[in-house]
């Protein structure tokens, strides 16, 4: 029930009802007052408290910004560099998003304390002096009546007539003042619906202002954070292939330390106590020493483990001689001495172990070769770039494509180690290749997969050499994408005819297989990883090797990607590396084949749909099932390079043709793709601008046909952009 109304009438009757009303409305004031001065204090807390919350963010902001990641490696993938500026890009969004609450806070003190504290002060303490005076104002009125009333009837007429005067004149001021008390109290209680309330929706105003402006924030960070998603998906999985690696090795190192003790054949290092005598005293000091074997020179560097790592100062000096210490010259146990040419006296050295001095004498006499131990050296003899090798491979992609090419999992699901070393025993011996029916159920896909990459991996050298081993990461380590496919270009067409033959028969496969990627999951970012580090294997297996694997996947998917561009097109060596636009070479990639982001999809087993499972296609020409192995044996026997190269060449429909029969993508009508919504069934990364990057499960807007075949247009985000057709299901 709200506050009844006081009438100015009832001034004048001054009745206990009035008096009682009048009550009422000074208790809502003073309820009023304690509720605003509590509000303000708590308004001054919440505005020290965002103060403080904002210097916490701003703080925490700073430390984002100041860390910088250091990656393994001497190069960084565009995932990495990604990652590595997500910190500075947190940093940029926490801090933008601080000077916006900086200004709310300095505009609260004047939409809402100020306001607060000045209704408080003018409203309600005026209605409270306005009170006091009237109280003063009744007890005078109240006395004067009073004696006024005592007077005796018996006064002089003249007397009585000046009291009457004086009751009147103070009767006429009560009344002034009661009406004046009673036009204030009234005011300010109406004063206060909108005094009161207005500040605090300014303030509300405010945070919401605030709130908008993280909204906004968080839109345009939105495309970041895609393809931020994507490239932490993207180096997860790679930790996960590279992290096994990295085991492998650390076993084979626990299991067989000496054998894979890093052994170079113009370097010698590691720690010797050489024998120091002062005073009349000699002790054995521990330096770690380093040889170089042209100049001769050995430098040595007084450090202790132990001592928590304290480097002196280096020494060098030019090898004259080393001599092999007797035992019974001196009671340390694998000594040798050594001389200099340009300081005087014998140096003794002791070495940490028999087999550690035999490897000291070897490298400063020169006198016995260092041998580099290849893992696969057992199974050289087996598997060539031959004659029989480029046919068994063309049985073995005949088979996949023809059985298996949408089993799930290909060639990422190894077969039976036992079975793939029959399969590939009975291949590659020419009296019992004509045998092997790779139609068999005996022979499982999996079992010919793991063949295939068997077969790779044990050939001498990897498809891709130990020779340009190098150049193709440095290529894979190029900042400009465009560059790097111009570049791995050029390096493809130096190898060895032979190598570059069996290279594009493979890549040639495997881009078949990553056109059947919704239904087998293999991407050519999945292939990639299965492929780098078997076609790019490196001489000697180091952790700085294996770091470098992620690049190895790249130059894998590049050549995948582009591999009409690669096999068929001669690189002009007078063509720069930018020379190429980069739109010219998207379109030319997607005339032929759907369009794919270089990406693996973050729903790595994504069970494909009814819509996509479709007829399988066959995607292998009539080709012979089986070779002739008997004249494999006699061509390989009497023919060398030539005759391995005109065997091996085969036209690039050959493998993977799709003649006589349309793609069902292209065929189908525009109405069905016109303006409607459509959801992404994997992730993608834009390589261009006029792409779109998303993540699985984004729902685009207006999705129509493209004038580029295999893309659709549609609209994210109020952007428009291109879309892979393959990558999306519509709604």
């Amino acid at each position: 029930m709200g506050l009844p109304a006081l009438e100015f009438s009832d001034c004048y009757l001054d009745s206990p009802q009035f008096r009682e009303r009048l009550k009422s409305h000074e208790a809502e004031l003073d309820k009023t007052n304690k509720f605003i001065k509590e509000l303000i204090k708590d308004g001054k807390a919440l505005v020290q408290a965002l103060k403080s919350l904002s210097t916490a963010k701003r703080k925490f902001a700073d430390s984002l910004n100041d860390f910088k990641f250091q990656c393994i490696g001497d190069a960084e993938t565009d995932d990495e560099i990604c990652i590595a500026k997500s910190l500075q890009e947190f940093a940029a969004v926490l801090q933008n998003l601080e000077d916006e609450r900086t200004r709310m806070i300095e505009n609260a003190n004047d939409v809402l304390i100020l306001p607060l504290e000045r209704f408080r002060k003018e409203q309600i303490s005026a209605a409270k002096e306005a009170k006091k005076k009237y109280d003063k104002e009744t007890e005078k009125y109240c006395g004067v009546l009073e004696k006024h009333l005592s007077l005796s009837a018996k006064k002089k007429e003249a007397h009585l007539h000046e009291a009457d005067n004086q009751v009147d004149n103070v009767r006429q001021h009560f009344y002034e003042v009661s009406l004046e008390y009673v036009f204030k109290v009234q005011e300010v209680q109406e004063r206060k619906m909108f005094d009161f309330v207005e500040p605090l929706l300014a303030f509300l105003q405010g945070l919401f202002t605030y709130y908008h402006h993280g909204y906004e924030l968080a839109k345009d960070f939105n495309h970041f954070k895609t393809d931020l998603t994507i490239s932490i998906q993207n180096t997860r999985n790679r930790f996960e292939s590279t992290r096994s690696e990295v085991e492998s090795l650390m076993r084979k190192m626990k299991e067989n330390p000496h054998e894979h003790k890093s052994i170079s054949q113009h370097l010698m290092e590691g720690y010797l106590f050489v024998l120091e005598k002062r005073s009349f005293v000699s002790t054995w000091v521990k330096y770690y020493c380093t040889y170089h074997r042209e100049p001769k020179r050995v430098t040595m560097v007084l450090f202790d483990p132990k001592s928590g790592g304290k480097m002196g100062e280096e020494e060098s000096f030019i090898l004259k001689s080393c001599t092999r210490r007797k035992t019974d010259s001196i009671e340390k146990r694998f000594c040798f001495d050594v001389e200099a040419m340009d300081r005087p006296g014998v140096i003794t050295m002791q070495a940490l172990s028999e087999e550690d001095r035999r490897l000291w004498m070897e490298a400063m006499d020169g006198r016995e070769p260092v041998y580099n131990l290849n893992r696969d050296s057992q199974a050289e003899g087996m598997a060539q770039l031959d004659v029989i090798g480029f046919n068994v491979m063309k049985k073995f992609i005949y088979a996949v494509e023809t059985r298996g090419i949408d089993e799930q999992g290909l060639y990422r699901i190894a077969g039976v180690n036992s079975k793939v070393q029959k399969l590939l025993s009975l291949t590659m011996d020419p009296k019992t290749c004509a045998d092997v029916e790779l139609d068999s159920p005996e022979w499982e896909i999996k079992t010919i997969t793991s063949a295939i990459k068997h077969y790779l991996r044990v050939l001498p050298a990897p498809l891709m050499t130990y020779q340009y081993q190098r150049s193709f990461i440095k290529a894979a380590k190029m900042d400009n994408p465009e560059t790097r496919v111009t570049e791995i270009h050029t390096l493809v067409h130096r190898l060895p005819e032979k190598n570059r033959q069996m290279l594009e028969l493979l890549v040639n496969h495997l881009a078949n297989v990553a056109s059947h990627h919704h239904q087998n999951l293999m991407t050519i970012a999945n292939l990639g990883v299965v492929f780098g580090p078997t076609l790019l294997r490196p001489q000697e297996e180091t952790v700085a090797a294996i770091m470098d694997i992620k690049f190895q996947n790249i130059v894998v998917e590049i050549l995948i990607e582009h591999h009409e561009r690669i096999f068929q097109d001669v690189p002009n060596s007078a063509d720069g590396p930018n020379n190429m636009p980069s739109n010219q070479s998207r379109r030319r990639s997607t005339e032929s084949k759907a369009p794919s982001c270089s990406e693996r999809p973050l729903t790595l087993f994504h069970t494909p749909t009814h819509s996509q499972k479709g007829e399988k296609r066959n995607s292998v020409a009539d080709v012979q099932n089986s070779t002739n192995c008997n004249n494999c044996s006699s061509s390989s026997s009497s023919s060398g390079v030539g005759g391995g190269g005109s065997h091996s060449h085969t036209p690039r429909h050959s493998l993977t043709s799709n003649d006589g029969e349309p793609d069902s993508r292209q065929t189908r009508p525009s109405s069905l793709v016109s303006g409607r919504k459509a959801i992404a069934l994997y992730a993608c990364k834009a390589e261009h601008e006029s792409e779109l990057s998303f993540i699985a499960g984004t729902v685009f807007l207006n999705v129509h046909a493209s004038r580029e075949p295999g893309w659709l247009e549609g609209t994210l985000d109020g952007r428009k952009g291109l879309i892979p057709e393959n990558y999306v299901e519509f709604l």
